[in-house]
């Protein structure tokens, strides 16, 4: 009898299946802007197109991605110049392509400073996008950074760091920090910013977890420090928008494959309708090496 109801039940359920087919509209390609200023750096601007949901990314499709001949514009509020297109060399006999200072119109050019605010223009194709963003004060400074040998660790290798910052009193100081080990690039943690409310004021330690590439992720129980590294602590005070668009980015990003996820949009701050974010950083490094 009871193998005779569970058989029941389960044609019941089986029944109640239903395939729901969602038909996506076909919209046309957005503006993606990707663009920053920091202390002492000339700004960089990465304009590209965005892809369907469901596409296929590819090398070729990158490629094909970029935006050329944007009329760029950056203004520091005393000076304005017009940003000229580059491109560097990729593997695989692919380009990037990105918009910096003219080097032939220096006169016009200017680095990013610290507590400053930018103006941004962008036209393509007829359209006009703007945003701006502010380079904060270099308010928060690493103090020390140090060592210790990972407790634990199937690798006798393997070392955690530490970092010793001050905030400063008041809230509304965020930053986003990055690491570089020996030659490599600087990449952002796994979660990169954070904000000052429960630090406020105070001065505070903290492990640093090793940047990520986000093209080529490391498990988390992987991601370490070793002995024999040359490793640079990069700490960017950032303002509020800068953050909110890197941490709504940065959920988005750990949020993609879990059906359990809530719901998140991240925050840009490019008007017109593009997506995107034009960001200020006022940047402080320190360096530490880790001996063998």
């Amino acid at each position: 009898m009871k193998i005779f109801s569970v058989l029941i039940c389960a044609i019941m359920l089986c029944s109640c299946v239903k395939n729901i087919n969602f038909k996506l509209k076909v919209v046309p390609d957005i503006l993606v802007v990707d663009a920053s200023i920091e202390n002492n750096q000339p700004p960089v601007v990465v304009l590209s197109k965005s892809f369907d949901y469901f596409s296929k990314i590819t090398p070729e499709i990158l490629d094909t991605s970029f935006v050329h001949n944007a009329v760029v514009f950056i203004s520091n509020g005393t000076q304005t110049q017009q940003l000229k297109e580059y491109s560097i060399s990729a593997s695989g006999g692919f380009f990037l392509y990105y918009y910096s200072i003219d080097s032939a119109n220096i006169n016009s050019a200017f680095l990013g400073q610290v507590n400053t605010t930018y103006n941004l223009k962008v036209e393509v194709a007829g359209k006009e996008y703007t945003s701006f963003t502010t380079i904060p004060p270099l308010a928060k400074k690493i103090d020390s950074l140090w060592w210790k040998p990972t407790p634990f660790a199937d690798d006798s290798t393997e070392a955690d760091l530490f970092v010793r910052a001050k905030d400063p009193p008041g809230l509304g100081n965020y930053i986003r920090y990055y690491t570089k080990i020996n030659n490599d690039l600087y990449f952002p943690g796994q979660q990169s910013v954070f904000d000052d409310q429960l630090i406020d004021g105070t001065t505070y330690d903290l492990k640093v977890q090793p940047g990520i590439d986000r093209n080529n992720p490391i498990a988390f129980d992987k991601n370490f420090f070793h002995h024999g590294d040359t490793v640079t602590l990069k700490l960017s005070n950032i303002d509020r928008t800068t953050y909110q668009f890197w941490l709504t980015m940065e959920f988005a990003y750990q949020s993609i494959g879990n059906p359990f996820a809530s719901p998140n949009k991240v925050l840009g701050n490019i008007s017109g309708g593009a997506l995107g974010a034009f960001c200020g950083y006022a940047s402080d490094f320190k360096t530490i090496i880790i001996p063998r």
